[in-house]
């Protein structure tokens, strides 16, 4: 039996040769843990992942009363097998929803059960689905700074929308046209900043759900790059501040142009904030074994990213030296990224300073 995979045996404990050799490939292959009781209430099923979040190897499982394989207690320390009774209980039961359930060595699971049976006959299995617990509490954990770290930014803007408006409601009369101008300027940058986080959120839970869509057109990176640049520009920043390069002979890229725009947004944004000097674009052909693809560099000549930090800078609320922002930025990004098919690394550009190099397919033209 290969360690921690799947095993049956029959009713009555003795070990049995599987019948069909892709059912144990596909139990081995579910994410949580499935451990199967016969009527008896013996181990029949104990699949990789059951093995691993019990510290128990399936050979030591199987054929064993399921009570001692699994003695679990509740949030009261009763003893789950007595208190519930699966086998003698009401015979209309056909499922436990999901609940906290503790080992004898005090390990955390998330369990639900399932009731295999005729309806009012007795009980021919038991299937326990188990999940880890400390996966939960690390969720929970996240959706909690998620919901704290935008209470936080939204604090801000609004506060400043509400003031200056109840100031202008309550006073209007009293200030002369520049300076009703000047309030309704900051009221329309904050109520953009409001936008733009509610659009960062909207953005994770595309990202978390698998829900990011892509819808492919002809994209000219660097003229999107060019244009990024410009408009920076206008809104004031010096332009010799930037630089485009492009390699000559680009292949033809099918991207979406509005993801495009926000990587490169975000990555100039976190190399103008968290870098230093100048900022260049680069943008090279990458094609190779797996067909045309595209590569950009987005670089800095500050300080860089120290090897030991840049595998979390895109995890979510990372954030470098200068706070500021929801330390969402790059965690979109690779989201983004990765939705279109490519990938995106982060090191030290050629002469010094942080480099966020990503790779995406050319693609291919909708039919």
């Amino acid at each position: 039996m290969p360690d921690g995979g799947v095993a049956v045996v029959d009713d009555t404990g003795k070990r049995s040769q599987p019948a069909d050799p892709s059912n144990r490939l596909l139990a081995d292959e579910l994410p949580d843990g499935l451990v199967v009781a016969d009527d008896a209430g013996r181990v029949i099923i104990f699949n990789r992942a059951a093995s691993r979040l019990t510290g128990i190897p399936a050979e030591e499982a199987l054929g064993k009363l399921a009570s001692d394989v699994l003695p679990f207690r509740d949030g009261d320390d009763r003893d789950w097998w007595v208190f519930v009774d699966p086998y003698h209980g009401l015979s209309t039961r056909t499922r436990h929803p999901e609940r906290p359930l503790y080992l004898t060595a005090g390990t955390e699971l998330l369990v639900s059960v399932g009731y295999v049976h005729e309806r009012g006959a007795p009980v021919r299995r038991l299937v326990f689905t188990l999940r880890d617990a400390q996966q939960r509490a690390r969720l929970e954990r996240s959706r909690a700074e998620l919901v704290s770290t935008v209470a936080h930014e939204l604090r801000s803007p609004l506060t400043s929308v509400k003031g200056f408006t109840a100031t202008l409601l309550a006073k209007w009369h009293r200030f002369t046209d520049d300076q009703k101008v000047v309030m309704l300027e900051t009221v329309n940058a904050d109520a953009d900043r409001v936008t733009r986080l509610i659009t960062e959120l909207l953005d994770v839970s595309r990202i978390e759900s698998g829900r990011m869509e892509v819808s492919r057109q002809l994209v000219d990176i660097p003229d999107r790059a060019r244009k990024l640049i410009a408009g920076r520009a206008a809104s004031g920043e010096p332009e010799d501040k930037f630089l485009v390069e492009v390699q000559v002979g680009l292949p033809e890229t099918w991207l979406d142009a509005d993801k495009v725009d926000q990587i490169l947004g975000n990555l100039v944004e976190n190399a103008v904030r968290h870098g230093a000097g100048i900022v260049s674009i680069v943008v090279e052909d990458a094609s190779g074994t797996d067909g045309p693809a595209v590569a950009v560099s987005v670089r800095d000549e500050g300080e860089g990213i120290s090897p030991e930090v840049a595998p979390r800078v895109f995890r979510q609320f990372w954030r470098g030296k200068r706070r500021g922002g929801t330390g969402l930025g790059l965690y979109i990004v690779k989201g983004l990224v990765e939705a279109q098919g490519g990938t995106i690394t982060v090191g030290r550009a050629p002469g010094g300073g942080a480099e966020f190099r990503f790779i995406l397919p050319a693609g291919a033209p909708l039919a």
